[in-house]
């Protein structure tokens, strides 16, 4: 982009996951994430259009809250933020943490196989549908050098950027479901929250315990 500014020393993905001490993950704050019906998850964000120091806090701190939520994705209209940034990391259990921070993603190429499999989101907490999706697209955005990237991503790596550029829209996962199933999760969260709002214990489990699929 033409009117792009850059005004600070590049930083890497990883620094803003790191977990060392006096980084700047450490330094960082955790965000209050807006919960569906906020009207502010419905507005379509701005593009970035400077690369600063302020950004690199703002990104940090999406780091950790999407880790503290815990999430494998979160986009900044959840925590407020009208811009087109999104933070991601679907690496395994078992695997080193892979965090990766993207400004102005969009999906430029999509496969057309399509795979359903169910989706939660931070924004609607405790809530599941199953979501028909392209099971590969291939994003295009700027890294946090600035410069233009392009990757086929597949798997739950797909699945996850897909959901949270749909948040850069205003779009959330249950617009992608029938409007049955779409009235039957409001209630179920609307039930949810005002047990929370009760003092009742609120999660991401359900009765038993059991961790429920990915949250983005």
């Amino acid at each position: 982009m033409a009117n792009r500014k850059i005004t600070r020393l590049p930083l890497s993905d990883a620094d803003y996951g790191s977990r060392s001490e006096g980084g700047l993950y450490q330094r960082a704050k955790l965000m209050p994430i807006l919960i569906f019906p906020n009207r502010r998850l419905r507005k379509v964000a701005k593009p970035v259009n400077e690369i600063s120091g302020k950004l690199d806090y703002l990104i940090a701190s999406m780091f950790k809250t999407m880790y503290d939520a815990p999430g494998i994705g979160l986009a900044a209209p959840q925590v407020g933020i009208s811009e087109r940034i999104i933070v991601a990391d679907c690496s395994g259990k078992d695997e080193e943490p892979r965090p990766i921070a993207f400004l102005n993603p969009e999906v430029v190429d999509e496969s057309s196989e399509r795979i359903s499999h169910e989706e939660g989101c931070l924004s609607l907490p405790g809530q599941f549908a199953e979501v028909t999706r392209p099971e590969r697209v291939t994003i295009s955005w700027l890294n946090l050098e600035g410069k233009r990237l392009k990757c086929e991503f597949g798997g739950l790596w797909s699945r996850c950027l897909q959901h949270e550029i749909d948040h850069l829209d205003g779009i959330l996962f249950i617009d992608r479901i029938s409007r049955i199933k779409r009235e039957m999760v409001k209630r179920k969260l609307r039930k949810e929250l005002r047990s929370r709002d009760k003092g009742k214990e609120f999660g991401v489990g359900d009765a038993k315990g059991k961790i429920k699929p990915k949250t983005y």
